[in-house]
């Protein structure tokens, strides 16, 4: 079993599970190639999670150090890589569009605002994080690279039901870090259908038919093994019911089951 006292108790890296993944690390090895040879600043698209840590794989392989991710904003979880040699004059990629609707009724939602730019013909790597305004319902600021920024700005005229208007946003957007109701919960092992169970309340049975069925991802990573290890940290998307973080893994209690914190996103 994994415990938090245990400082090898660490999810090591998973490697590319595809080719799709194997290619994306050949582009950030390429990326890193031409920017510390000729010195001069590169960038990728926008990266999930997953993607980030297969490129940081990457970069770590290289032993390339002057680099950074970048969503726009703090807290942002899609970013984008920026590989800025010393002396190299780069430019930020990455832009903001601000929608706002012009009238209340229908407000959309986040997958709303994500469908309506896709349906631009717009690949999902252009696009970064949607930002909700909680302080404005109806508005919503959009990150994106430059080109597909100036195309949402452009030619986007609806969301939803909602006719909107949209600006380029050069300020700093109305968002804090998201607070985060976490959970307790023991657990009779750190395995994936245990701790699935206890996020979602439901039985160690039932998990396991969830895992089994193709449903759960660690990490971004499709899990089929209801036994799998789980770690402190840990990713969990659950495919109809939504993404759990494994924040801290604890001791145990009287009746040798492990503590654990978690939170919903």
């Amino acid at each position: 079993m994994a415990y938090s006292s245990d400082p090898a108790a660490q999810r090591g890296f998973v490697p590319p599970q595809n080719d799709q993944e194997r290619l994306l690390m050949r582009r950030v090895l390429d990326l890193c190639a031409i920017a510390m040879n000729r010195g001069i600043a590169r960038y990728s698209s926008f990266l999930s999670d997953r993607e980030q840590t297969l490129a940081l794989a990457a970069l770590n392989r290289e032993g390339c150090e002057e680099y950074s991710f970048d969503g726009g904003y703090p807290f942002a979880e899609r970013r984008v890589l920026c590989i800025e040699p010393a002396g190299a004059c780069g430019f930020s990629p990455i832009a903001c569009v601000r929608m706002e609707c012009l009238h209340v009724q229908d407000i959309p939602g986040h997958k709303d605002y994500l469908g309506a730019v896709l349906g631009l013909g717009l690949d999902r790597s252009s696009i970064g994080d949607i930002v909700l305004d909680p302080n404005a319902p109806g508005t919503a600021y959009v990150f994106a690279l430059e080109p597909a920024a100036e195309l949402i700005c452009s030619e986007l005229t609806g969301v939803g039901r909602c006719s909107v208007h949209t600006e380029r946003f050069y300020d700093q957007i109305p968002v804090q870090e998201p607070e985060r109701v976490r959970q307790s919960a023991t657990v009779s092992s750190l395995r994936a259908d245990a701790v699935l169970a206890a996020m979602l309340r439901c039985s160690r049975g039932q998990a396991s038919d969830l895992v089994r069925g193709g449903r759960l991802k660690i990490n971004h990573v499709a899990v089929s093994n209801p036994h799998a290890p789980v770690y402190q940290g840990d990713l969990f998307t659950v495919r109809g019911s939504g993404r759990f973080r494994l924040e801290e893994i604890g001791g145990k209690s009287k009746k040798d089951r492990q503590f654990i914190t978690f939170f919903q996103y």
